[in-house]
């Protein structure tokens, strides 16, 4: 018969050879981290001392002083008599202008020509083939400047192009109509956001309803109600005027509408079609990853072919396409700043100029590297969330 020990268990001792593989480990650990921390506070201590010498200023109380320099293509109210705090501000929105409208274009067009290059039809996979030969062998600085001296030799306003009513093209940019936005119409906007937020929510629970019982329940009624039927009310309510300003030409230029300058359509078109090469490539590979038994047991079963594509081939080839594409859109939002390069008045613009006038060369460098790094952080985030949630659940 045995009897309980009241006894606590001996504690072991910690016991670690000299010539042990942790004790080496955590040796080079400690010598690496040494080596890094002794490089950065020489690197800084000797930008300090060079700083000193050259009587020059660190810091950011720069960015209270008023900027002083004219931002001629803004999406957000500049005035010169503004801070260089506002004004960076200011190149931020430019640059999110350019990073998210491209890299929404990019991936439709880029979807299409990856599509096209698989087409039945000779010429249309010919012609998507030389697209994206001929647009990725060239570099995308000579792109720019191309469709930037393009935009250039364009006819005056006076005698600009008029493809469809209301829309002008010439050497001041493109000319669109456009509804104006204040506040009441961010109200609307808002609403609307929020009921697709809400829409997302309750298609799930309509699924995982179904999964349980098996009885398929629509979603178009709370689609239509949340994200159409509660936007129109609120718009009712608060008496929002949705009215189209329509651009005409006074003068030598165009009063009203929506107006693309020169440098920001060049770039935008540049960086557009530069991207979606690589991501048609990407869309192409990612299609013939999708075993070919999948499109014959769909012919099988008589689906159209369109319906193939949408409902069976390419959800699964999402999951090849999307880590690729991470890396498409971090370059276009990166490429983005060769907007200097044209005169587009970027982050990256705006911080030169900064830099000219204050000397502050460390903390403009600093501030873009921040800029650029968020942003890239932020893509990386959204789509390493997305292809969790598209990834193959092992059960």
């Amino acid at each position: 018969m045995t009897t309980d020990d009241p006894r606590p268990p001996p504690r072991r001792r910690l016991s670690v050879a000299l010539g042990s593989r942790e004790l080496k480990g955590l040796f080079w650990q400690v010598l690496v981290v040494g080596i890094a921390v002794a490089v950065v506070v020489f690197l800084w201590s000797n930008t300090v001392t060079n700083l000193s010498a050259r009587r020059i200023t660190t810091g950011f109380a720069f960015l209270g002083r008023e900027a002083g320099m004219p931002i001629a293509d803004s999406l957000v109210a500049y005035n010169p008599r503004d801070t260089y705090l506002w004004a960076f501000v200011v190149g931020v929105a430019n640059t999110l202008r350019v990073a998210v409208i491209g890299i929404v274009l990019a991936t439709i067009l880029g979807t299409l020509i990856g599509i096209s290059r698989l087409s039945a039809n000779w010429l249309l996979s010919r012609l998507a083939a030389v697209y994206v030969e001929v647009l990725r062998d060239i570099p995308l600085l000579l792109q720019l400047l191309f469709w930037y001296v393009l935009m250039q030799a364009l006819p005056a306003a006076r005698a600009a192009f008029r493809p469809i009513d209301g829309v002008f093209l010439s050497n001041r940019g493109l000319i669109l109509p456009a509804i104006p936005i204040g506040r009441p119409q961010l109200w609307v906007l808002c609403t609307a956001v929020l009921g697709v937020a809400v829409f997302y929510g309750v298609r799930r629970w309509l699924i995982a309803r179904q999964m349980r019982d098996g009885k398929p329940r629509p979603a178009w009624p709370f689609a239509l109600g949340l994200i159409v039927v509660l936007p129109a009310l609120v718009s009712v309510l608060l008496g929002v005027p949705w009215t189209i300003e329509w651009p005409e030409l006074r003068g030598f230029n165009f009063v009203g509408g929506l107006t693309l300058a020169p440098e920001y359509f060049a770039l935008l078109i540049a960086l557009v079609t530069y991207t979606s090469a690589f991501i048609a490539e990407i869309v192409r590979s990612g299609i013939q990853s999708v075993p070919r038994g999948q499109w014959d047991a769909a012919n099988a079963l008589g689906l159209r072919r369109s319906f193939m594509l949408r409902q069976i081939v390419l959800p699964q080839a999402m999951r090849v396409i999307v880590p690729p594409m991470t890396s498409q859109y971090l370059n276009l939002t990166k490429n983005s700043s060769l907007a200097v390069a044209i005169g587009y008045q970027d982050v990256v613009s705006i911080a030169n100029t900064t830099l000219n006038q204050t000397g502050q060369a460390i903390e403009a460098i600093a501030l873009i590297m921040a800029v650029f790094l968020t942003i890239s952080l932020g893509i990386s985030f959204f789509m390493n969330w997305y292809n969790a949630r598209i990834a193959l659940v092992e059960r």
